[in-house]
């Protein structure tokens, strides 16, 4: 582990980015896994509606993203459209928690809340524009050490507020926390994170008009490639959809088994990030995703069997080992699409992230409609093992 503190002492800008993202997730992680039940038993929003505005407000991401990453890169500072991003956050979280109802939630989810959702891109696009002075084996690990702060939060940020408000009438609260969180994201961006001018991020090219960049995003080369990683990560989505219903349902289990087993999973997640980060040192990443692909699908195909708890226990030591890759190994893919627009193909993770929870909705509900889980679970380890498939041979020529 020496390389990856060594990297957190010779630069500061990795350790306020890694310092910002690891908040950025404990954001995240005190409020999402509450936010449906927030939104529909506490606020009276019904299913149709929390669902509909779900998706309006993965769209605005997508969107702001791609804005903030574009003007990034023509302004070339990154630090600035950090501060101003993390302010949105605090008026976001806060209004919810201040002004808890339907109107409000939805105010702040598609406003603010939808652009500080761009903080996390935008963290990854700010150490992409620094990494080109990083020495080769740095700027290897720099993204796998930022996803693994993300990972970190999660393992702490939902047990910790879960405890905090047990026994309480309202979840709300935990938007004040996040708000409170979003502050310290201020503070350490603007206060911790070196000014552009004093650490310049790497030189971009001349820079042609923004229609030229948007073209750029929708270049059939690069959107197939997009789609093939897209396929990859909607496992995720649709083990996060499966997993309780499974354990409750057809393997016997209890609700708090899912609890064990999400915490489980992160933990190895953790681990094997850095084995995957070492392993690309000679592995090219399309294999690499490949690999942890077709394992995932075997993890799927274990629990679409499963008739115990022990059963995904088992399984899901190959889910962890397996999901490490499948979260960390598209950052560095993604980001490298556009190597001459750091804030451009930052904004490709949050498109990522909306196309892999499409997609895996199809899934689930196709799955779902002609077979139950278990087909739902198959179709989609099929499915991400095809995007692996179409990722490689898209990469088939390159050097």
């Amino acid at each position: 582990m020496g390389p990856w503190f060594d990297i957190l002492k010779r630069h500061r800008v990795m350790r306020a980015s890694a310092a910002a993202v690891f908040l950025y997730g404990f954001s995240g992680a005190a409020t999402s896994p509450y936010q449906s039940m927030i939104a529909i038993k506490e606020l009276g929003m019904s299913d149709g509606g929390y669902a509909a505005l779900a998706l309006a407000a993965a769209l605005a991401n997508v969107f702001m993203a791609i804005g903030v990453g574009m003007i990034s890169d023509r302004f070339q500072s990154y630090r600035r459209p950090l501060i101003f991003v993390s302010c949105f956050g605090i008026l976001g979280f806060g209004l919810v928690w201040a002004f808890p109802s339907v109107t409000t939630f939805t105010i702040a989810i598609l406003g603010p809340l939808a652009l500080f959702h761009a903080m996390n891109s935008m963290l990854f696009g700010n150490v992409r524009a620094h990494s080109a002075r990083f020495d080769p084996e740095e700027a290897r690990i720099a993204n796998a050490l930022m996803r693994i702060m993300i990972s970190l939060s999660w393992v702490l940020m939902p047990g910790a507020v879960g405890l905090l408000l047990a026994g309480r009438d309202s979840m709300v609260f935990a938007y004040l926390i996040a708000a409170v969180v979003a502050l310290g994201i201020f503070l350490t961006v603007t206060f911790w994170m070196e000014p552009d001018t004093k650490t310049r991020p790497i030189e971009i090219t001349p820079r042609p008009a923004a229609l030229h960049d948007l073209r750029r995003i929708i270049a059939p080369r690069l959107l197939l490639r997009v789609l093939g990683i897209a396929l990859i990560s909607q496992v995720l989505h649709v083990n996060a959809a499966l997993l309780p219903l499974v354990v409750t349902g057809s393997a016997q289990g209890q609700t708090a088994d899912v609890g064990f087993l999400v915490g489980l999973v992160a933990v190895i997640e953790v681990i094997f990030m850095v084995f995957w980060s070492r392993v690309t040192r000679t592995l090219r990443i399309t294999t690499a995703l490949l690999i942890c692909s077709a394992l995932y699908l075997a993890y799927l195909g274990a629990i679409a069997a499963a008739t115990a708890p022990w059963h995904i226990y088992v399984a899901s030591c190959i889910a962890g080992f397996a999901a490490a890759g499948i979260i960390s190994l598209p950052i560095s893919y993604l980001l490298d699409l556009i190597s001459d627009r750091p804030g451009l193909s930052a904004s490709l993770l949050a498109v990522n992230v909306f196309l892999g929870g499409g997609l895996g909705a199809a899934m689930f509900g196709i799955g779902t409609t002609f077979g139950g889980y278990g087909l739902a679970a198959v179709l989609s380890g099929i499915a991400g093992c095809v995007g692996a498939g179409l990722v490689m041979a898209l990469e088939w020529k390159t050097p």
